[in-house]
């Protein structure tokens, strides 16, 4: 791959101007707190769904998925049904309601009704945490992508790559705030979308237009034979396993209505009706292109091989890119590679904004100015605290690098799905729930699943653990939701039946009218 070194950075650099010229004309027109911040609630539902796509399908869905397809076949393909289906849960339940009753961040609505400084503490403290992870994910695969484009083998030369991708991410989100940040991803979304389904095209071409004569060559190209096309290659083989399957799918399911930069996007619409046709819209996205990444990652299998696939930079993650120089040779490998390269600087800056808005507007403005924050200097800490994160998402990604971007994603929506789905539930639905049992739903379910995860397979004891030469794991599981949320919830319920905290009757019954109708939200019909 190193002699195409030159065409690669040559598309890479053409992307970058050209987005951070866009940011920098959409940035320019960031007046107020609500511009940086939701893009004064400007976008339509089509825009902010291609963008919520634009946001969600990271390297995660990209290499990490089309990789886990080709390596461990059909199992693999369960991240894409996942998280497709996931998206049913905040269309019914979580985005007309969140619209309706928020603002600019998940804190406006879990403090609503509870007493702000603490329960706007807990959001941004959770929001931090689960956008570093997901941050920490993508950094991980920005090196693998670069590290095969540039043919970087050594780890001072990644590191110094997933440095550069996050000073670029960093760089959008100062100048251009929530607006530039949502045009980046509604490019990047729809070139997203044209080059897996260009790439689906041309390996079904190459096998004459059959599915199957894909996936009976994937079966001669791999150890595992027929075997590949058949459930339980990774999942399957002992009972933990399939516990641990559980475990993910329902932390795929549960984590992407908990997720902080995804429930953000619903500020950028003006009412609820968009913020459905938002989630509509992302849906059919996100299907299409699920539906092509197990083509891809088949025909990864078919036609470069698992072996070539795990020996590249970047191993299982090297996957979609391989393929692509297999099927169009330099050119196409710097296409796909600079859509790669831009869906992690899309969904990256998402983050970085998330986490700092989240920090600037529930910590600064609502806990230390007590809500009498000039916008000016809000903003200001916001972009701070931008670059602050984006130094700590460089310092992860680096410690991450190799391992697979979508198995770190996963652990990113169990975070999520532990720490905020129980209290956004409960703060809409249940009228007795108070500020203890907020408390208790948010600690107890993040820090159960930072405490089971410091201890699974997914930090030590295995060789595709984050610490490979140590083990010290005795939870066994690698994905710990099947335990921490439900016992999320449990903390909540126990926290709000226990506590001598009364909830706020008018406050619940304007908060329940209010997510139901919009009526008191100030938004736009």
């Amino acid at each position: 791959m190193g002699g195409n070194t030159a065409i690669n950075l040559g598309v890479f650099a053409v992307f970058v101007l050209i987005t951070l010229y866009i940011v920098y004309r959409a940035g320019s027109r960031n007046a107020t707190a609500s511009d940086y911040y939701a893009a004064g609630s400007s976008f339509t539902g089509p825009q902010n769904g291609i963008a919520l796509s634009g946001d969600f399908l990271s390297a995660a869905s990209f290499l990490g998925i089309s990789g886990s397809i080709a390596v461990n076949g059909y199992d693999g393909f369960l991240y894409s049904i996942g998280w497709v289906v996931s998206w049913l849960l905040g269309l019914m339940i979580i985005s007309e309601r969140l619209r309706n009753t928020g603002r600019f961040t998940l804190g406006d609505v879990l403090a609503f009704r509870m007493r702000q400084r603490p329960v706007r503490a807990a959001a941004a403290n959770v929001t931090l945490v689960i956008s570093l992870f997901y941050m920490i994910a993508q950094m991980a695969g920005a090196g693998a992508l670069m590290a095969l484009l540039l043919d970087v083998h050594s780890k001072v030369g990644q590191a110094i790559i997933i440095a550069v991708v996050g000073i670029v991410m960093v760089l959008y989100v100062l100048v251009g705030g929530m607006k530039g940040t949502t045009w980046v991803q509604i490019i990047k979304a729809v070139l997203l979308i044209m080059c897996v389904t260009l790439m689906t095209v041309f390996l079904l071409g190459k096998f004459g237009f059959s599915l199957s004569a894909i996936l009976e060559t994937a079966s001669r190209n791999t150890p595992l034979g027929p075997e590949v096309l058949e459930p339980g290659v990774r999942y399957g083989s002992t009972p933990t396993n399939k516990l641990d399957f559980i475990s993910l799918a329902l932390a795929l399911v549960l984590g992407t209505a908990s997720l902080p930069h995804v429930l953000m996007r619903f500020y950028t619409v003006p009412n609820a009706r968009e913020a459905r046709r938002s989630v509509v819209w992302a849906t059919w996205m996100m299907a299409t292109f699920y539906l092509c990444t197990l083509v891809i990652g088949f025909g990864a299998l078919a036609l470069v091989g698992s072996k070539a696939i795990s020996s590249a930079p970047g191993g299982e993650n090297s996957a979609a890119p391989l393929l692509a120089y297999e099927i169009g040779g330099a050119v196409l490998l710097g296409v796909v590679s600079a859509v790669a390269f831009a869906t992690i600087l899309a969904v990256v800056a998402g983050l970085t904004l998330t986490a700092s808005a989240s920090f600037a507007h529930d910590v600064y403005a609502n806990m230390i100015k007590q809500g009498q924050a000039d916008p000016r200097s809000e903003v200001r800490v916001a972009r701070l605290t931008a670059v602050v994160v984006g130094l700590l998402a460089i310092v992860g990604g680096i410690a991450a690098n190799g391992q697979n971007v979508a198995f770190l994603v996963a652990l990113a929506f169990a975070l999520a799905a532990s720490a905020n789905l129980s209290t956004i539930i409960y703060s809409m639905f249940w009228r007795r729930f108070n500020t203890t049992g907020t408390l208790w739903a948010v600690y107890g379910g993040l820090g159960s699943c930072i405490f089971l995860l410091a201890f699974s397979p997914a930090v030590s004891g295995a060789k595709s653990s984050i610490l490979p030469d140590v083990d010290f794991a005795w939870f066994p599981l690698s994905n710990p939701g099947l335990v921490s949320i439900p016992f999320s919830f449990l903390c909540g319920y126990l926290g709000t039946v226990l506590s001598k905290d009364k909830s706020d009757p008018v406050k619940q019954a304007e908060m329940e009218v209010r997510s139901l109708t919009g009526i008191g939200s100030g938004l736009k019909g």
